[in-house]
């Protein structure tokens, strides 16, 4: 189940994918469509959200920040 991280209302617009970067912000591109070529990343928000391992955060129907913990199937990696 999804967690509310950050309370952030960003509005969306069709075609753009929002995401949160690595910086903790959040940021939005133009997608690809067809033959056309992706835009590159613009800031939308800056949120500074720390980030923890075994977590994925995006950016839920809201516009604000969630998380969720990553469910991990398979067999662990030998070093």
């Amino acid at each position: 189940m999804a967690q509310k991280m950050m309370k952030a209302g960003v509005k969306r617009e069709k075609g753009y994918l929002y995401y949160v970067d690595k910086c903790g912000d959040i940021s939005c591109a133009k997608m690809a469509r067809g033959s056309k070529k992706g835009g590159s990343p613009k800031k939308v928000a800056k949120c500074g959200i720390k980030r923890k391992e075994g977590y994925l955060y995006f950016v839920d129907k809201q516009g604000d920040i969630s998380c969720a913990k990553m469910k991990r199937g398979g067999k662990k990696k030998k070093k």
